[in-house]
């Protein structure tokens, strides 16, 4: 998955976004419109982290998205019975 699929598909990604990062709000998603610095900064502002943090987490968040042409399909999250360290929640 690429960046420029899921800007062309932003709309379908921001309930995915939101998920994540759950104090981004409705205005955020309108204002980030799909650009990934965007959602970094907004990132970095809300939970105050820095930008190579708040970086990481975004690609980190891309990473997890499936790797094919679908958008519209996203890797489910892990089970709760995951390994110690292996999936650290975002804050």
């Amino acid at each position: 998955m690429n960046w420029n699929q899921i800007e062309g598909k932003w709309q379908q990604f921001t309930g995915h976004v939101k998920s994540t990062w759950g104090k981004l709000t409705d205005d955020d998603m309108t204002s980030i419109g799909g650009k990934k610095d965007q959602l970094i900064g907004k990132v970095k502002e809300r939970y105050g982290i820095m930008q190579d943090a708040a970086e990481k987490q975004v690609d980190e968040w891309m990473a997890k998205l499936k790797p094919d042409h679908d958008a519209d399909v996203i890797v489910p999250p892990p089970a709760a019975s995951h390994t110690a360290g292996n999936n650290k929640p975002v804050a």
